[in-house]
């Protein structure tokens, strides 16, 4: 059955702050018209399902997400097509994932349907906010909070899933340059056992001072290892890692709990096998990469997920030892990859996976 939404259109939209957001997006600055709301308690289930005027929340200060982050979200994309139509990119991946996250935080499981409606009637009611620009997209952030007004700890017996959408401009936005990332030699950001696998805010909390550490030495973003083998990777701070060898084959860590399934490392593993590459998901360490570099068995290095998408990436920096160089910095394969998702997403390269799915 097809969920029901109120629908409630705000009456205060204006073209001109939209088209003035559009010709500079960023990411994560300017936000749509609408968001999507649906609410939960143990005794009602899921209710109130409705898109209303983007406004700010009205929140007890004894909400549980306040004081112990019962908290999750998603990130996926509207994109844009070339017949002026709209596509959502393998929304049933981040529904799924979503609930993963849901139900190691205590948080309650929202039916796939109504996850996937309440982004469907979100893009639509917001439709004008899709960028036509090349290379930009509408990102969507679905997102749960426990809402309850209680202080005890325990599962949540009452929260509010909510949906909001901002326009997204080229992550690179004077074209594809390398990135260079920080070894955390000291802070991890997950264990076995732990939050890892799960999309929620105290994974990236956990990761901004190890973040700004990077930054501090020049880098763009922070590489994580295990916290019980400090030679093992695990990811960075939000993007999955690939290596890629001298005899054309993908290296990246494998799901062990610890790293987020990504939709868009799903997909690149799924793409390079479309086009010939043998793609071997295992444990991976900066030793085999540092060696690697070096002799040249391993050519090439990039990041992935939903805001880059595919990022190159250039050197490795370690505290007090050689930094790891790539021969090949901005990689045929890593960019021939690249291209390929992006030509999908943006409905310019046939999708032959099946994964856009058409809005309008």
């Amino acid at each position: 059955m097809q969920p029901q939404f109120d629908i409630q259109l705000s009456d205060s939209v204006t073209a001109q702050r939209r088209e003035k957001a559009l010709q500079n997006p960023g990411f994560g600055v300017h936000f749509t018209d609408h968001m999507a709301v649906v609410e939960w308690d143990s005794e009602q289930g899921w209710h109130n399902a409705a898109v209303t005027p983007y406004a700010p929340l009205q929140m007890d200060p004894a909400a549980a997400v306040l004081h112990y982050a019962q908290e999750i979200f998603e990130g996926m994309k509207a994109y844009r097509q070339p017949d002026g139509g709209i596509a959502l990119f393998r929304p049933g991946k981040n529904a799924v994932r979503f609930n993963r996250s849901a139900k190691r935080l205590a948080l309650p499981e929202i039916p796939e349907e109504l996850f996937l409606e309440a982004c469907r009637q979100l893009v639509r009611a917001d439709e004008a906010w899709v960028p036509e620009t090349a290379y930009h997209s509408l990102y969507l952030r679905p997102f749960m909070i426990a809402d309850e007004v209680f202080l005890g700890v325990r599962a949540a017996q009452r929260a509010r899933f909510i949906v909001i959408a901002c326009p997204a401009g080229d992550y690179f936005p004077g074209g594809v340059k390398p990135l260079d990332l920080w070894l955390s030699t000291k802070m991890t950001r997950a264990a076995a056992g732990g939050t890892g696998f799960a999309k929620c805010g105290g994974n990236y909390a956990g990761s901004l001072a190890a973040t700004t550490e990077a930054y501090e030495n020049g880098c763009q973003q922070v590489l994580f290892t295990d916290a019980y083998d400090r030679d093992s990777i695990d990811e960075l701070g939000g993007m999955n890692l690939f290596l890629v060898t001298d005899d054309n084959k993908l290296i990246t860590p494998e799901v062990n709990g610890n790293i987020l399934e990504g939709v868009t490392r799903d997909s690149i593993i799924q793409l390079a096998k479309n086009l010939g590459y043998e793609v071997a998901e295992r444990r991976v360490t900066i030793s085999e990469w540092r060696e690697g570099a070096a002799t040249g068995a391993i050519r090439e290095a990039f990041a992935c997920g939903t805001a880059a998408v595919v990022a190159p990436i250039g050197r490795l920096l370690v505290k007090d030892a050689p930094e790891i160089k790539l021969p090949e910095p901005t990689g045929t394969i890593t960019m021939q990859l690249r291209e390929e998702l992006m030509g999908i997403q943006h409905g310019t390269i046939s999708d032959t996976n099946g994964w856009l799915e058409r809005i309008s």
